[in-house]
C-alpha cells in the first residue's frame, strides 16, 4: 500500500490548486462582464431643470437635443464641455463604432410650443426618440439585473457541493491527517530506547494487530485506545510511530490543535472525517499529539468554549461507535494528564495510561547507545559516566549532547569524539558554551572562586554529600559565572533526611564563604537560595520532614510531568507559619556552612588561589590540595574491579573526605590492637 493509494489517487495540493483557479476564473468573469457593461453604457448623463437647458440654448452651447416620450437628452458642443469620458471614449475606439455622441444632460419633457422654434433659431439639432422596442428593454434589465445574480447563484452552488462532499468552505472541515505507512516512518522499537516497560505495553498492541484470533478466541478485545503521558522530549511521539512500523499498518498522525477552528462546528467535522478515513483503511493507528488541546475538562465555571467542547464531544461519540475488531486503535499523547475530562479517560475510551518517564542510569545508557550508533567516538568514551552525569536528562537532551559532542570534535579539528568532547557537551546543554567575551576583574575573579570552593569544600566535608567532579570559574552563556559539577556515585531514587539537608549547607556555602572572606555578601547566591528555599519548603510541606507539622500534606504538585508547579493546601495563618520554619530550617543550614568553614579556613584559601590561577580544576585536584593540607595520606591503590569503577564515574573523588577520615582512624586502632 503507497500513499497514492491511501489518499484514493487524489494529490490534495492538486485539489486546492483547482479549487483556486476556478473561484478565481469566476469572480474574474464576472467582475469583467459588469466592467464590460458599464464602459458600454458610458458615462451617465445629468439632470438638469428645464429653465437651465433653455438658458444653454439661448448661450448657443447645445449641439444636439433627443426629443423622447418623457426626457429631453441634450449634448453640448465640444467646446462648452469640462471634461470627455475616457471610458466611452476607450470603448469607441477599441469598437470602431461610428455612433453619436453620449449626451451630456437630461431633463424632463415640459409642454413648450416654442420649443421647436427656439432649437432652431439657436441652429440646435434635433430630433424624435422613437419608443424602445421590448426586446431592447429585455435585454437591458437582463444585463443589469439577472447576469449579476446567475453568477453568484453559479458560484455558491459550486461551494455548497464542494462542501457537501466532506471538504467544507476551502477544505475547512476536512481532515489535515498525514497518513504514513511502515516504509515511511521507517521506525521501529530497536529505535526506541530507555522505555522498556511503555514498549512492553505497546507490544501486546502490536502482537493483536498481528494476531488478532490468538486473543478474540479466548474474549479478549483490542484496547481501543492507549494514552501515552510523559514528560516533553521522552519520545511519546516515537514510540507511537514505532507500535505504526511494527505492525505494519497504515498511521494517521496529526496534533490536537489540527481540530480547533475559530468556526463552531470545524473540529467535529473534522473528528468525524478522520475516523471515516480510518475505517476504510482499518487495521490501521490513529495518533492524536497533545490530545489536551480538544480533551481538557468540560469546565462550565469560568465560562466554556463551544467549539472545543463539540470536537471533544464528537471524539467521544466517535471512539464509542468504532469496533475494535475492526483493528482501529487509537493512541493520543499529552504532558498535562490532569486536565483532560474523566469522560476520556474511563476504560472504553483510553484504557490504558502508559507511562513515558524520564529514563533511569540503565535507560540513559541506552539511549546514549542508540544516538550514538553512527558517530565515531575513540576508546576513551565511557557512556556510563556520562549516564551518571546526567540525571534527569531525557532522550532529546541527551541526542543533543551526543550531536554536540561531535560538533565540539569538528571543531577542534578531531575525527573522532572522545570523553572530553562529551563531558563539554553535557556542560553546554545543561549550563550554556563558555562566554569567553565576558571579561571580570580580579576582584570579582577572587569572589566567584571563594564562591565555588565554599560549595565543594562543604560537599567534601559532609557525609551525605555527591562528590565533587569539576570547579570552573569560566562564565558561562546561561547566566552562570562559575559552577561546581557533582556526579553521584550510583542513581538514587530516594534522598534521605540528611542527604537533603546535607544539600541545603551545600548550597548556603557560597553565600558563607563569601562573608566569612570579604565581610560582604553580593547577588551571586540568588540561585543558590531559591534552590535551598525550594528544598525547605517540601521538606515541611510535602515529606513531613518537619517536627512543628509533622506528617501533614500543606502542599500538592500541579502539571507534574511540566513544571511541576507546588499549590498551597492550607489556609493563610499555616501558611504564615510555614514561611517561618522554613526561615528557621535555612538559617541552621547558613550557620552550619560557616562553621565547617571557618574550620577549614586554610583549606579554602589555598583551593581557592589555586583556582584563580587555572580557572578550572578537576575533582582530583580538588582532592589533593585538600589532604595536603589536612594531611591526609593518599590511599592505596585500589583493585582492578575498583579502578573500574573509578573509570566509571569520570574523574570524582573516591569519597568524601569525612567518611575517609573514620576510615583511617579505624585503621589506625585496628592495628594497634594487632601490635
Amino acid at each position: 500500500m503507497d500513499n497514492q493509494n491511501n489518499n484514493n489517487n487524489k494529490d490534495p495540493k492538486k485539489k486546492k490548486q483547482g479549487l483556486g483557479v476556478v473561484l478565481m476564473t469566476t469572480l474574474l468573469t464576472f467582475f469583467v462582464v459588469m466592467g464590460l457593461y458599464s464602459m458600454m453604457q458610458g458615462k451617465s448623463p445629468e439632470k438638469i431643470s428645464y429653465d437651465k437647458f433653455l438658458k444653454l440654448v439661448e448661450d448657443k452651447k447645445v449641439e444636439k437635443v433627443l426629443i423622447g416620450p418623457n426626457k429631453l437628452y441634450i449634448t453640448l458642443k465640444e467646446k462648452a464641455k469640462k471634461d470627455k469620458d475616457p471610458a466611452a471614449e476607450f470603448m469607441k475606439e477599441f469598437t470602431g463604432s461610428k455612433e453619436e455622441k453620449q449626451p451630456d444632460y437630461f431633463t424632463g419633457a415640459v409642454r413648450d410650443d416654442k420649443l421647436v422654434d427656439r432649437l432652431d433659431k439657436a441652429n440646435v439639432k434635433f430630433e424624435q426618440d422613437p419608443p424602445d422596442t421590448m426586446s431592447a428593454m429585455i435585454f437591458e434589465i437582463f444585463l443589469t439585473l439577472v447576469l449579476p445574480f446567475i453568477l453568484l447563484f453559479v458560484l455558491f452552488n459550486f461551494l455548497m457541493k464542494r462542501m457537501s462532499k466532506g471538504g467544507g468552505m476551502m477544505g475547512i472541515g476536512k481532515s489535515n491527517a498525514k497518513v504514513y505507512v511502515e516504509k515511511e516512518t521507517g521506525v521501529t522499537f530497536h529505535d526506541v530506547a530507555g522505555q522498556d516497560e511503555a514498549k512492553e505495553s505497546l507490544q501486546e498492541v502490536v502482537d493483536f494487530l498481528h494476531n488478532p484470533g490468538k486473543y478474540t478466541g479466548i474474549g479478549a478485545k483490542l484496547p481501543k485506545g492507549a494514552l501515552l503521558v510523559g514528560p516533553p522530549g521522552t519520545g511519546k511521539t516515537l514510540l507511537a510511530k514505532a507500535v505504526a512500523g511494527e505492525a505494519k499498518v497504515p498511521f494517521f498522525s496529526l496534533s490536537g490543535s489540527a481540530f480547533v477552528e475559530m468556526y463552531v462546528g470545524v473540529g467535529a467535522s473534522r473528528v468525524r472525517d478522520l475516523f471515516k478515513q480510518a475505517q476504510q483503511m482499518a487495521p490501521c493507528i490513529v495518533f492524536i499529539d497533545e490530545i489536551d488541546a480538544i480533551g481538557k475538562s468540560r469546565d462550565t465555571a469560568m465560562g466554556g468554549n463551544d467549539e472545543r467542547e463539540q470536537t471533544l464531544n464528537q471524539l467521544l461519540a466517535e471512539m464509542d461507535g468504532f469496533d475494535t475488531n475492526q483493528g482501529l486503535l487509537l493512541l493520543a499523547a499529552t504532558n498535562r494528564p490532569e486536565v483532560l475530562d474523566p469522560a476520556l479517560l474511563r476504560p472504553g475510551r483510553f484504557d490504558r495510561r502508559i507511562i513515558v518517564d524520564k529514563p533511569d542510569l540503565k535507560g540513559r545508557i541506552d539511549v546514549l547507545k542508540v544516538h550514538s550508533k553512527d558517530v565515531k567516538m575513540d576508546e576513551t568514551v565511557d557512556l556510563e559516566a556520562i549516564a551518571l552525569a546526567t540525571s534527569g536528562a531525557v532522550g532529546s537532551d541527551l541526542a543533543n549532547m551526543i550531536n554536540e559532542a561531535a560538533i565540539t570534535a569538528v571543531k577542534h579539528g578531531r575525527k573522532v569524539v572522545s570523553q572530553k568532547d562529551l563531558f563539554e557537551a553535557v556542560e553546554v546543554v545543561l549550563v550554556g558554551k563558555e562566554k569567553k567575551d565576558r571579561i571580570m576583574s580580579e576582584e570579582e575573579r577572587k569572589i566567584v572562586s571563594y564562591h565555588e570552593v565554599g560549595h565543594a569544600l562543604v560537599s567534601a566535608l559532609q557525609k551525605d554529600s555527591e562528590p565533587v567532579q569539576k570547579i570552573t570559574i569560566v562564565p558561562r552563556t546561561m547566566g552562570a559565572l562559575g559552577y561546581v559539577m557533582q556526579t553521584p556515585e550510583e542513581e538514587k531514587f530516594l534522598n534521605t533526611k540528611k542527604e537533603l539537608e546535607a544539600m541545603l549547607v551545600g548550597a548556603l556555602a557560597g553565600r558563607a564563604a563569601e562573608e566569612i572572606v570579604f565581610e560582604t555578601v553580593t547577588t551571586g547566591a540568588s540561585n543558590d537560595i531559591e534552590q535551598a528555599t525550594k528544598i525547605a519548603r517540601a521538606m515541611i510541606t510535602q515529606y513531613g520532614m518537619s517536627e512543628k507539622f509533622g506528617l501533614i500534606g500543606l502542599e500538592s504538585i500541579q502539571n507534574r510531568y511540566l513544571d511541576g508547579r507546588p499549590v498551597m493546601n492550607c489556609g493563610e495563618a499555616t501558611a504564615a507559619e510555614i514561611d517561618g520554619e522554613v526561615m528557621d530550617m535555612l538559617k541552621k543550614a547558613y550557620a552550619e556552612a560557616k562553621r565547617l568553614l571557618n574550620e577549614n579556613r586554610e583549606a579554602l584559601d589555598k583551593i581557592a588561589a589555586f583556582l584563580i590561577e587555572k580557572e578550572t580544576i578537576t575533582g582530583k585536584e580538588f582532592m589533593k590540595i585538600f589532604r595536603e593540607v589536612k594531611g591526609i595520606e593518599e590511599p592505596e591503590e585500589k583493585s582492578e574491579d575498583s579502578k573500574k569503577k573509578e573509570v566509571r564515574i569520570a574523574m570524582k573523588p573516591s569519597t568524601n573526605l569525612q567518611q575517609q577520615e573514620e576510615e583511617a582512624i579505624e585503621t589506625l586502632e585496628e592495628e594497634k590492637k594487632d601490635e
